[in-house]
């Protein structure tokens, strides 16, 4: 089974890439997939692409399942509302 999990932009990158952040976790993702996306916004990630844009506070409940199922640090879910 694949998941794709909420992650915060936190710095938009050169060639449509973004650096992302859940639970302290950085990573480098693409934005290809997705337009108009910025800083502090909410993106669904899989397999390192932006699927789209998410709600922050939709963002909060969907990190919050996955906590709450064990999927992830419930430190991440912490997401604004």
């Amino acid at each position: 089974m694949c998941l794709a999990i909420p992650a915060r932009v936190i710095e938009l990158l050169a060639d449509e890439e973004a650096l992302v952040e859940l639970g302290g976790v950085r990573k480098r993702i693409s934005l290809a997939l997705v337009e108009g996306v910025a800083v502090d916004d909410y993106v669904i990630v899989h397999v390192g692409y932006a699927l789209n844009r998410l709600d922050p506070a939709e963002a909060a409940k969907t990190l919050a399942l996955f906590a709450e199922a064990g999927l992830i640090d419930g430190a991440a879910s912490k997401a604004a509302p």
